[in-house]
């Protein structure tokens, strides 16, 4: 049984219209992401598990987004509310029993109904196929033989556990299960990696044929190719990397995507421009954008929502999350960028400075052990060693606006909602409550008080006590 679920009350009321009146394009896709992944012991399902910043069925549908599928329906099984939001606004089908791969294929039947180009089939844990192999799955169904079944082949250095991929004269005659597979069968290095691409036309005829008289009573993708080349049809193997079919089913798994991923990012960046000085140390989030001639240290954690510009150097140790650098500003080390950080050109961010929600204006420094949360800094201020912007009374965010050419002093802090006037200045060691007029002084400070010769008396009593 399947049933469509387009996202939200706009993708309810839109994606019937669209099914009639959208012009078809050549591709569809199914994208399989029903399976419980009990081997991540995890209540989250497997395919929202993140990689490099993003749910790993993320990643499949951005490698789809080039090709501009007329239509992509994503298979999800009972209770997974949360994979359809996370796909919106693609439209999903739930495949209320779990009976297998070509079972949960045929759950799209009706979402594609009428749709007669190619039809390719991907994994929601198989993330890192890139959209150039996609391109050459479909280039290969839609060539001068036009096969019915394409399916995508790798050859892992140990291929134990993997369907082998029996190719002759004409083209691919059939995939054997290693367990049925022969001594010589087992010996092939071509393994198959689950993702097809399937003719329109006759996907739902021939995976509607599908049987399950197996060991597991289940309805297997990979029988369409021999039902396939039963009805004459030829079928074709399009190559790729292993590492691009990488599917995830455990943490160690996810663990082995991430470093893939990372290599790719490091890679892109530094192909732009980006100079990494220890690239093994440096983590990237998907979405990471980076200008050129930006230096970033090493052991540099780049969270989602990132945007540096040009001539940017970020120092070592550093972490950025959601916020934005313009050029010419210098990070680090050991700083801390949270969501909401918009640091302008040619301001200096220093060592254990966290910045959050925050702007700071060009040509600013917060060079030490400060905390600036919900504020702005105005251009040229320097605010010293120590400086807290208190933003929190226990229930509410208070904002904090110091103005151009400002001095904080060291180990102030300043009690929001406050403001500090242009060119203005505080007293290192104050607590500032009220607003602070422009070219001002204000400090809070006890009066000093200095008892002569009172530490060489106290030293003299100590040691004599200590005899």
């Amino acid at each position: 049984m399947s049933r469509v679920q387009p996202c939200g009350t706009l993708g309810r009321v839109l994606f019937p219209l669209f099914r009639t009146l959208a012009p078809m394009s050549q591709t569809a896709a199914v994208v399989l992401a029903a399976g419980q992944g009990t081997r991540m012991r995890s209540s989250l399902p497997k395919v929202l598990h993140p990689l490099a910043g993003r749910p790993l069925v993320g990643h499949v549908l951005d490698a789809l987004a080039p090709l501009a599928p007329a239509r992509t329906v994503v298979v999800i099984g009972p209770g997974m509310e949360a994979v359809a939001q996370a796909v919106a606004p693609h439209p999903t089908v739930e495949q209320t029993e779990r009976l297998g791969t070509a079972h949960a294929v045929l759950q799209a039947r009706d979402a594609l109904a009428g749709f007669t180009g190619t039809v390719l089939v991907l994994y929601g844990d198989t993330p890192l196929v890139p959209s150039a192999t996609l391109e050459r799955l479909v280039a290969a169904q839609t060539g001068p033989e036009a096969p019915a079944v394409v399916v995508l082949g790798f050859r892992p250095e140990d291929p134990t556990g993997y369907g082998r991929l029996l190719v002759g004269p004409e083209g691919l005659e059939g995939i054997v299960e290693e367990k049925d597979a022969t001594s010589e069968q087992r010996a092939l290095r071509l393994c198959n990696s689950g993702v097809m691409a399937l003719e329109g036309r006759v996907a739902f005829e021939l995976l509607a044929q599908v049987g399950n008289a197996n060991a597991k009573g289940e309805y297997y993708l990979t029988d369409v190719v021999a039902l396939a080349r039963a009805a004459g049809r030829r079928c074709h193997v399009v190559e790729s990397a292993a590492e691009d079919l990488l599917g995830v089913n455990s943490r160690e798994d996810l663990a082995t995507a991430e470093r893939v991923v990372q290599e790719r990012l490091r890679r892109a960046a530094m192909s732009a421009g980006v100079t990494l000085s220890a690239p093994e140390t440096v983590f990237f989030s998907w979405d990471t954008r980076l200008g050129e001639d930006v230096t970033v240290g090493p052991f540099v954690t780049f969270g989602p929502g990132v945007t540096v510009a040009s001539g940017v150097e970020i120092k070592g140790f550093c972490h950025l999350e959601a916020c934005t650098v313009a050029t010419g500003a210098l990070i680090g080390p050991y700083a801390r960028l949270r969501p909401g950080a918009r640091i302008a050109e040619n301001a200096h961010i220093g060592n254990f400075v966290e910045i959050k929600n925050a702007t700071v204006e060009t040509g600013a420094k917060v060079n030490h052990l400060t905390y600036i949360g919900d504020a702005r800094i105005g251009s040229r201020a320097n605010i010293g060693a120590g400086t807290i912007t208190c933003n929190y009374d226990g229930f509410f965010k208070h904002h904090t606006d110091i103005g151009a050419d400002a001095f904080i002093g060291s180990n102030s802090a300043l009690v929001a909602p406050v403001s500090v006037g242009d060119g203005a200045m505080v007293g290192a060691g104050s607590t500032i409550t009220s607003d602070v007029p422009a070219g001002a002084l204000a400090l809070t400070r006890a009066p000093q008080e200095t008892r002569d010769g009172w530490a060489r008396r106290f030293v003299e009593r100590m040691r004599r006590l200590k005899r």
